[in-house]
């Protein structure tokens, strides 16, 4: 049962990142659940932007750079809500945010930060007894074979950029001396140094996100999904990347208690949405690999509407001060597939459908 109060006017939200797919996907999602809804886009890349499905839209500057910009379209268009599709946008916003007040629904700013550099969530989360990979920082490249000795327990190993999105520098390596040449090829082709490297345990099982929305330390709504298939797989070492091309629902109550232990390690009282990334070890155990905090992944805005409740529109209904009771936040209907592929729109299928309606050949 679902009881609510607030909300009367249509929303008018600004959505960063205009014209990409993350943004499209949500301004879509966005209209089906909130008539009336009305979308301002923003973008610094006028071919990024010519894309947006937004109502009206604004060309920033280059780099996106003055604040002032952004404050300026809010004000102009009477926007109640900024919404950011990246981590980038959501840290901007963080460090501004009292430029926007309850324009924008974020995590505490320390949360955010902390969220931002992958071996330090991961140290974070190990001393508050979440499970993470066995992961170590990687100070020079003379560290490298230190490393390899402590994780000589593991077959395989994951060397990995420590910031940034879609498995920046990452891939599969049996040992130090595969590290070190990853990583100096890193350093010779994009100048990236020894010390933005983390190196882990490589993770074989399942690979599951979870996005969750919190509202002052309240559980308002969470959702599982499991990738499957992955854009580009065939083409990188691991045969992965976070972007998906086949993920399903799934209803898997470890995901989801990993998932609340580790936002309830970062914050006393959580507050605005949380994707979690997990995958199992070899004993089958979800262990944390990033989060991404204070924005809708790409992945989920497409599944948000699955289930009793669209969780990018709760999203906008809470972050608009609306309270949402929802007597069971875990709103995730198992088996729908969620089937993308480059400049076509996403299709959301039940196991039951998948070959049902399909013919085949005779012969």
């Amino acid at each position: 049962m679902l009881a609510h109060r607030g909300m009367t006017r249509a929303p008018r939200v600004l959505v960063m990142g205009a014209g990409t797919g993350a943004a499209n996907n949500l301004i879509a999602g966005l209209r089906g659940a909130l008539p009336g809804l009305a979308a301002v886009g923003v973008h610094d890349d006028p071919f990024v932007l010519r894309k947006s499905d937004a109502d009206r839209n604004y060309l920033l500057a280059p780099g996106a750079a003055d604040i002032r910009e952004l404050v300026a379209v809010v004000a102009r268009e009477r926007v109640q809500l900024v919404i950011p599709s990246s981590d980038a946008e959501v840290t901007r916003l963080s460090r501004h945010r009292r430029r926007f007040g309850p324009r924008v629904f974020l995590p505490a700013a320390a949360v955010v930060d902390r969220c931002q550099d992958k071996y330090a969530l991961a140290a974070f989360l190990d001393r508050h007894g979440v499970p993470v990979p066995a992961s170590f920082p990687v100070t020079s490249l003379d560290a490298l074979d230190g490393i390899g000795e402590k994780l000589a327990w593991a077959p395989r190993l994951w060397c990995r950029v420590r910031e940034g999105s879609r498995s920046l520098g990452a891939a599969p390596v049996t040992d130090a001396a595969q590290a070190r040449a990853w990583i100096e090829h890193w350093g010779a082709v994009r100048e990236i140094r020894p010390d933005a490297f983390m190196v882990a345990e490589f993770l074989p099982g399942r690979d599951f996100f979870c996005q969750s929305l919190w509202a002052h330390g309240r559980l308002v709504l969470v959702k599982t999904c499991e990738r499957v298939s992955y854009f580009g797989g065939e083409n990188s070492p691991s045969g992965g990347s976070s972007l998906y091309a086949l993920a399903k629902t799934v209803r898997e109550p470890a995901v989801v208690d990993v998932s609340l232990r580790a936002i309830r390690a970062l914050a006393r009282r959580p507050h605005g949405t949380f994707s979690v990334d997990l995958r199992e070890n070899v004993a089958g155990v979800p262990c944390v690999t990033e989060i991404n905090a204070g924005r809708l992944v790409m992945g989920m805005t497409t599944i948000a509407a699955i289930g009793a409740h669209n969780l990018a529109a709760a999203y906008v209904r809470v972050a608009r001060g609306e309270r949402l009771a929802i007597a069971e936040p875990y709103d995730c209907p198992p088996d729908y597939y969620i089937v993308r592929d480059v400049d076509a729109p996403p299709g959301v299928f039940h196991a039951d459908e998948i070959l049902a309606p399909l013919l085949r050949p005779d012969v």
